[in-house]
This record gives structure tokens, C-alpha cells and sequence, in this order.
């Protein structure tokens, strides 16, 4: 297996070190782990501090690398924290990082936390959904340094009235989204972490997945937003299902940020 979406205690949130989340991998005979730990520039809550020193995360990784490089392969990614208002910020970075593998995440919207709720509060469900999906229409335009968008329609883990919102009532913008992803030779991840959260769905919804297919879309990783070893991989026996039911062979890893497509 494969995980894509994987985080050490170089982010702000996480207490893992990449040496256990490695070692819990080996065990499980992953053939592959990238790291993808947060970078989120002028985040909306002062408090915490989404960023790291990549010298550091670089040799670091480096080390792991040489430790345990002949078990399993150890991948160099991101995941970029996206508003934008600071894409040019976030493209200076990525081209200095060197990275295999960037996953482009929208964790605020219009300056607004959608952790803490901030974002929906004056907001009916349907208008929260419209300015999310056109917040990230707007990036994934003018965003070129990454490989997937990350947890599409994570606004569904933050607000129960949203998650209750159909989302191919809001296809005609999402047709545009993937669409540019497409044309663009992007695609996004499958995000298991809802599991976690009680919502029992992926994110995106099988329903966006038959769609992204429809459209021939063909970038998919699979990430488990792991931030303790224990819950690495979760479900991606059901996600390689889901996706063969829909008619994809194919899940995409990623090497110097250059896509590989592995049979399912």
C-alpha cells in the first residue's frame, strides 16, 4: 500500500516522530510513506504556528532515508496550506523545498477558520458550500506548484448542517474545479481521516469520484491524514473497492513531483 498523506511531529498539531510512523509502516508492509506536514502561511488563528524549518525536515528525512531506506520508501511532500492571498508565498516555497509530492489544502476560507467553526458563523449551509468550492476554484486556477488538492469537501468534518447538503447540487462548479485539475495534470487525494470523525464517508464522496471519472480524470492518491502510526491506511482496503466498482485502475504515486500509475 500507499500512503500519501501522512504527518511527524514537524506539524504544529502532531507529537509523532517520522521514526514510529515509519516503523508502524514497515510493519504493515507499506511499499510506500510520504511525509506531508504542514506549511499553512498567515493562518487565521495566532496561536499555532503551521510551519517548519525545511533544512531541518529536509535532513531529518534524509536520516530516516538511510535508516530504513532498504524497507520501504520514504517520500519528501507538503501539504500546503492554500488562501489566495498568499499562492505567490506558497509557490516560492515549494520551489525551494526540492519536495516528491505537494498536497494543496484549503483549511481556511475568506480568512476564516473552518477548524474552530469561524468560517460558517453567519453563513446558511448552501453559502458556506458556494464560497469554499469557489475559494478553491480561484486556487487550483491560479496555484500551479502542487500535485492533488487535499480532503475535497472537508467542510462536511466542521459543521453538521453542511455535511447534510448534497453535494452534486453543487456539481456545475465542482465540473469546473475538475476540470482545471484535469487540464492541468492535477488530480486529488482520497482522504480516509472522515472515518475518524463519525462522518463514515470519504472525502470526496463516491458520487464526485464516479464524476471525476466521467470527466477522465485519472490522479488519485489515497492518504489516511495520519497523525498517530495506529491509523495509517485506514480503510484503503475499502477505498481500492470503491474505486474498482467505479471503474478505475489505476492509484497514482508520486516521485521528484512526476506522477506513476500503479494498478490497483
Amino acid at each position: 500500500m500507499y500512503d500519501y498523506h501522512v504527518h511527524s511531529s514537524f506539524s504544529s498539531d502532531c507529537d509523532a516522530d517520522m521514526k514510529d510512523m515509519i516503523k508502524k509502516a514497515i510493519d504493515m508492509k507499506l511499499k510506500e510513506i510520504c511525509f506531508t506536514d504542514h506549511i499553512d502561511y498567515d493562518y487565521c488563528d495566532p496561536s499555532i504556528s503551521f510551519d517548519f524549518d525545511l533544512n531541518e525536515y529536509t535532513e531529518y528525512l534524509n536520516e530516516m532515508r538511510k535508516m530504513y531506506g532498504e524497507k520501504i520508501k520514504i517520500l519528501k511532500g507538503v501539504e500546503m496550506g492554500i488562501q489566495p492571498h498568499i499562492i505567490e508565498r506558497c509557490k516560492n516555497f515549494i520551489n525551494n523545498g526540492d519536495f516528491d509530492f505537494v498536497i494543496a489544502s484549503l483549511h481556511t476560507c475568506e480568512k476564516k477558520d473552518l477548524y474552530t467553526g469561524d468560517f460558517f458563523v453567519g453563513k446558511t449551509p448552501k453559502e458556506a458550500y458556494q464560497k469554499y468550492l469557489e475559494e478553491l476554484l480561484y486556487c487550483v486556477k491560479h496555484f500551479d506548484t502542487f500535485n492533488v488538492v487535499g480532503h475535497l469537501n472537508i467542510l462536511i468534518r466542521y459543521n453538521d448542517e453542511v455535511a447534510k447538503e448534497k453535494i452534486e447540487d453543487y456539481f456545475d462548479i465542482l465540473e469546473e474545479i475538475l476540470k482545471t485539475l484535469i487540464n492541468k495534470n492535477k488530480g486529488f487525494e482520497i482522504n480516509t481521516s472522515g472515518f475518524r470523525y463519525s462522518l463514515n464517508d470519504l472525502m470526496p464522496t463516491y458520487s464526485v469520484l464516479k464524476f471525476y471519472k466521467e470527466l477522465g480524470g485519472q490522479i488519485l492518491t489515497l492518504g489516511s491524514d495520519s497523525h498517530i502510526p495506529n491509523t495509517l491506511c485506514q480503510r484503503f482496503d475499502y477505498v481500492y473497492d470503491v474505486l474498482k466498482d467505479i471503474g478505475f485502475k489505476y492509484i497514482t504515486t508520486f516521485e521528484k513531483m512526476e506522477p506513476k500509475f500503479i494498478k490497483i
